[in-house]
């Protein structure tokens, strides 16, 4: 039997954290080599496991993946969370990918010079709330179901919760104009292996703090 999967990253979010948030959805146990300093990095890079050079890297059925993007698809399928036909596949990856726009913009701002912080939050809280969220409260409406796509969970689903709970960081009350996505995220956070994974004590991460901003810039020469 293959050990559990193996993730290489900083001890914060990152590009990982949906990578650990799928495979917990998907209730697969996962162990965690946290890259603390530079000569961490470097040795990954060094002995060959990086393809690219970069993190995140997973260890994963004897490849040592790198690419989120390729882990993400890889675990999706692999766990039947990629839906059932090329079509349900094309819509999840659309969804994704404008979540993942997102998120982006979110995971960057505690990056950003001072004086620019408070400009890109209010950005931030526009797209979401303009952009974002009225396609999804919107596809909930005309699809019918409790799902983005078919009537299953998918990878599109779990993406969509992890990037309501960022947005809700940057503003608590952010779905107040999003009813259906209320009904969505708390349907979503009660699957028990999101409920677990949503518990503390769990594998996910806390927002980064200026802490870890420091320690981020000083491994990867930010």
């Amino acid at each position: 039997m293959a050990g559990k999967p193996k993730l290489h990253y900083t001890k914060g979010r990152g590009k990982m954290e949906s990578i650990r948030w799928l495979l917990a959805a998907a209730g697969v146990e996962f162990e965690e080599e946290f890259i603390e300093t530079k000569e961490d990095l470097e040795k990954l890079r060094n002995d060959g496991s990086l393809l690219f050079q970069q993190v995140p890297m997973v260890e994963i059925d004897g490849m040592k993946m790198v690419q989120t993007r390729a882990i993400l698809s890889y675990i999706a399928a692999k766990y039947n969370l990629y839906g059932k036909d090329l079509k349900e596949r094309a819509w999840i990856d659309m969804y994704v990918e404008g979540t993942t726009d997102l998120m982006g913009m979110i995971m960057y701002l505690p990056f950003q010079p001072a004086d620019t912080k408070e400009k890109n939050l209010a950005l931030i809280i526009e797209r979401v709330t303009t952009r974002y969220f009225p396609v999804y409260e919107k596809a909930l409406k005309d699809h019918g179901h409790d799902y983005l796509v078919g009537n299953k969970l998918s990878w599109a689903d779990i993406h969509l919760l992890e990037a309501i709970l960022m947005a809700e960081e940057c503003k608590p009350d952010i779905l107040s104009a999003f009813p259906l996505l209320q009904a969505f995220k708390g349907r979503t956070s009660n699957i028990p292996t999101i409920k677990k994974f949503l518990q503390p004590g769990s594998q996910r991460k806390p927002p980064p703090d200026e802490k870890f901003v420091a320690v981020v810039r000083k491994i990867f020469n930010i």
